[in-house]
């Protein structure tokens, strides 16, 4: 009798033991199914190859136990809304919305599948998600803005540049971001006067440069965007020409010749995101998950740049910089 109760108690204990690991056996057996949304293409937008390390370094592997589903609009937003729809009938698990142009699309189409999304832009304001702290809905994720970035910019070149006084800011007033608020304010206390060089399309540039050259701007802040960035190159010519530093956030700014750049590391918070999707893929909600914002940045000074415009970077800059270019 003692030996039958023995053996029921060794049934039920190994029983209990064996429950966990058979989970883990199913889930490992699972192929999770992501599903990508991009403004451009897999090939084309950088972000992707640090989006896919980081959930190998998570265990994905493509093939094994992961398949990702890419739909891309090939640079015409117009395509977007399809798109998005083409991916909710695939019905992955979780769907990927790469930018703050590209969320729109993701959130009107997509109303029950999981939806972690990487933008520049203030996703409250957008409406993506009621708050930062309790997203509410099906979409959580990333956003490269912080108020307080903005003002330590202007602080920054007020510092390797002290005798500017007149700062035009390029920006486009359509991306939702506290940046040009936030400028104004810390433009207060430096004792600095803005020149807002509004930019909603490719055409109003050559608008803008005519309005910052009449009001005798004497160095430029950019608050990224697509817009901005795909207008890269004609920016930093504008200023090069007229011996105007330059100072960027996020992005290559700095090192293809701007001044300096201060910003979040954009891979890293690309990264991030996939830290969202293991997430969810293990049964988190995302209206449970916070969006992060960024808590890490980059200095990036161009002295080569410095030494064309006539100035020395302070050796308190230096000592702060990331990265200096030489």
């Amino acid at each position: 009798m003692k030996h039958s109760v023995v053996s029921a108690i060794l049934v039920v204990a190994l029983s209990v033991l064996a429950a966990p690991l058979a989970a883990d056996a199913q889930q490992a057996g699972k192929v999770a199914r992501v599903g990508v949304l991009l403004y451009s293409t897999p090939q084309a937008d950088p972000n992707i190859s640090s989006f896919r390390q980081a959930l190998r370094d998570l265990g994905y592997v493509e093939g094994q136990n992961l398949s990702i589903e890419y739909r891309f609009a090939e640079g015409k937003p117009e395509r977007l809304p399809d798109l998005a729809a083409d991916l909710v009938r695939l019905k992955p698990d979780v769907i990927f919305a790469l930018s703050g142009d590209v969320t729109p699309a993701a959130q009107k189409a997509i109303r029950t599948i999981p939806v972690v999304m990487w933008v520049s832009n203030d996703p409250v304001q957008m409406g993506f998600v009621a708050s930062l702290a309790r997203p509410g809905g099906n979409i959580t994720g990333v956003t490269l803005i912080l108020d307080e970035l903005a003002g330590k910019r202007l602080a920054l070149l007020k510092e390797v540049a002290p005798r500017v006084s007149r700062v035009g800011i390029l920006w486009n007033p359509d991306h939702a971001d506290p940046e040009f608020r936030e400028l104004q304010r810390a433009a207060r206390a430096l004792d600095v006067r803005l020149q807002s060089l509004e930019v909603r399309q490719g055409d109003d540039f050559d608008t803008a440069f005519q309005i910052a050259t009449k009001a005798h701007i004497e160095a430029i802040i950019v608050v990224s965007s697509r817009l901005m960035h795909r207008h890269r190159q004609r920016i930093l010519d504008f200023a090069a020409k007229n011996r105007l530093p330059l100072v960027g956030d996020w992005g290559p700014w700095a090192p293809e010749g701007g001044l300096l750049s201060y910003g979040p590391n954009v891979g890293e918070m690309v990264r991030r995101t996939a830290a969202y999707i293991d997430k969810i893929l293990k049964g988190a909600k995302p209206a449970d998950l916070p969006v992060e914002q960024p808590t890490r940045f980059e200095l990036v000074v161009n002295l080569k740049t410095a030494k064309a415009l006539g100035l020395k970077i302070p050796q308190s800059v230096l000592i702060r910089a990331d990265h200096v270019i030489q």
